[in-house]
């Protein structure tokens, strides 16, 4: 198809959006969080004032989905927000750096946003976020041949060379430097960051620089602590979070018990998830530990992929319709009493 040509006619109402918040930050933000923010920028263009609630009521969002997006803006440093003593947002400062406008704070009715918070969702609690100011230095030529001159820095760059397969530009090595010099990461922290973001098939050093402000942000110093936070973060537990019928964050039990089924069971998702079906199936209470014992049963037995599973059960099957009936007064009567312990290890079989 041709290319097309898009005209304004004398329209003079508009909101001006940079063209590094398009090239750089809309892709990786999902729809509720990129209708806030051009909402917030259009507000601020009026001068007018907004808050949590109609901001909710503009988008059909709940106002827990708003501080979401507000908190997910303040994490990628395009705006700071302000609380009052109840740990309320009463106003939002979208930054110059990326908006392209003096910074003008947006003051919601601390009242109405106060009232409303409580009254719609009492259970957000809205923890005051610490300001970081992780700003690049302009590093000289000289600085940057010390660095590269190093033992230690010349083999991290090395390394760097291998995992992101090209020659680093100065702009490249800038950034290491920063990470190094300003986050405070070790060599060995650096190198797991770079795995990590490679991995997720990431070379881009500014998305790199990113997860490393984000990492200093939450206080990770060790490699340890970053496998521990990308763990709990990684889309495949909230996929499992979901089959098993919980909406929370993970807690570190929830994510090791993943973890196992993941990379010591060495499950295929597929698997993991036909576990919590039968887990939903079977019980409202402790599914974690419910789902650990069926798949820790299926290892055991060889299972290896959902093909097994089906050989397992008709295995079961065989062996269950070969046992001898035996008829007592209580047969000729549909029971309603289970006996769960017996039904949980059927369950366990399948």
């Amino acid at each position: 198809m041709g290319l097309l040509t898009i005209y304004q006619d004398n329209y003079t109402d508009s909101t001006v959006i940079s063209n590094r918040f398009i090239d750089e930050y809309m892709q990786a933000a999902n729809d509720a969080q990129l209708k806030i923010y051009l909402y917030l920028i259009r507000m601020m263009s009026a001068r007018l004032d907004t808050s949590i609630g109609d901001i909710a009521d503009k988008f059909n969002y709940t106002e827990k989905d708003v501080v979401r997006a507000l908190k997910y803006w303040e994490k990628n440093h395009l705006l700071t927000l302000d609380y009052d003593d109840r740990k309320n947002i009463v106003g939002i400062h979208l930054l110059d750096s990326v908006a392209g406008y003096p910074p003008m704070p947006m003051h919601a009715p601390v009242v109405e946003t106060a009232v409303s918070m409580r009254a719609t969702a009492p259970e957000i609690e809205i923890a005051a976020v610490p300001q970081f100011t992780y700003e690049k230095p302009h590093y000289t030529a000289d600085q940057l041949r010390s660095f590269k001159a190093d033992e230690n820095s010349a083999r991290l760059l090395f390394v760097a060379e291998q995992y992101l397969k090209k020659p680093l530009s100065a702009n490249d090595v800038r950034t290491i430097y920063f990470i190094i010099d300003k986050l405070g990461f070790s060599e060995d922290l650096t190198d797991y960051l770079l795995q990590y973001c490679v991995d997720r098939d990431k070379r881009d050093l500014r998305y790199i620089e990113k997860v490393a402000i984000s990492w200093a942000e939450q206080g990770i110093t060790t490699p340890k602590q970053a496998a521990a936070l990308a763990g709990k973060y990684d889309k495949t537990v909230y996929e499992v979070m979901r089959a098993l019928g919980k909406n929370n964050a993970p807690t570190e039990t929830e994510v090791a018990y993943i973890d196992r089924w993941r990379k010591f069971y060495g499950f295929d998702t597929d698997v993991i998830f036909t576990a919590c079906e039968r887990t939903v199936l079977a019980t409202d209470n402790h599914r974690f530990e419910y789902a650990d014992r069926i798949l820790g049963s299926w290892h055991k037995a060889g299972v290896r992929h959902k093909k097994d599973i089906q050989s397992l059960d008709d295995s079961y099957r065989r062996t269950r319709n070969s046992r001898p009936v035996t008829t007592n007064k209580f047969n000729q009567f549909k029971q309603n009493e289970y006996d769960f312990d017996a039904l949980e290890k059927e369950i366990l079989s399948n």
